[in-house]
């Protein structure tokens, strides 16, 4: 009987290295979702702002323009982003204002300082003879338009050609160094995959550690019933 008892005891004693183990376990358990949630939370974050910050700008009738020369050196560089309020009349330009505006000969965003405002009369092409024609008014007055003769602050020369007002999308009022280069990231392929590829695969791979988790303890638990079952019969029997 004595016998039995001891054998008892010593398959009732859980051994050290199994402990530790489990201890081990807790700890990770811990900090690796700790971690994980946190790199989540930092993707996540920066890909919100990302997004957060044009349509702030937008909401408040101003965009954000990425700089991609140096044409307005010093002022501002390739790289920065300049913040530019719409306008809608000419009456808001001044010599000195930078401006963003389409040229008349191209399609590409031009930012450059103004350096003159000229009035010139509206032509439109006459059907019979193919030329330019002025365009009257009631008063039997030409039509005037203003137009903005530009220059980069970098440039030697003032840009070729006089633009109408009408293409001016706005007034530059601040300047953020660096921050073109951010945003210029943030919106590339490239820049997307590396904020939002790290989130989805550590959500997916909880999700599945969960699983595998969930397995484990379910299988644990049946040894641990087995393993009862079993000393229970063990200590019938030695009785």
């Amino acid at each position: 009987m004595a016998d039995g008892k001891r054998t008892q005891d010593r398959r009732e004693a859980p051994p050290a290295p199994r402990a530790r183990r489990r201890r081990r376990e807790t700890r990770s358990s811990r900090i690796v979702p700790a971690a994980c949630w946190t790199i989540i939370a930092v993707c996540i974050t920066a890909f919100a702002t990302s997004l957060a910050v044009p349509l702030w700008f937008q909401l408040n009738d101003q965009r954000v323009l990425l700089v991609t020369s140096g044409s307005m050196e010093p002022y501002f560089r390739a790289g920065d982003a300049v913040i530019v309020q719409r306008i809608s009349d000419p009456s808001q330009l001044r010599i000195n204002q930078v401006a963003s505006f389409y040229p008349a000969t191209s399609n590409q965003l031009v930012t450059h300082r103004i350096v003159d405002l000229k009035a010139f009369p509206v032509l439109e092409q006459n059907p019979e003879t193919g030329t330019m024609d002025p365009v009257y008014g009631p008063d039997g007055q030409p039509l005037m338009q203003q137009y903005i003769i530009t220059k980069g602050d970098a440039n030697e020369h003032p840009d070729p050609n006089a633009t109408p007002w009408t293409n001016v999308r706005g007034i530059v009022l601040d300047v953020h160094p660096g921050l073109g280069e951010i945003l210029g990231w943030a919106h590339s392929a490239e820049g997307r995959f590396a904020m939002l590829a790290p989130p989805l695969t550590l959500l997916a791979g909880m999700e599945v550690g969960g699983l595998v988790r969930e397995r484990r303890r379910a299988k644990l638990e049946g040894e641990r019933k087995k393993e009862e079952v079993d000393r229970f019969d063990d200590t019938y029997l030695l009785d």
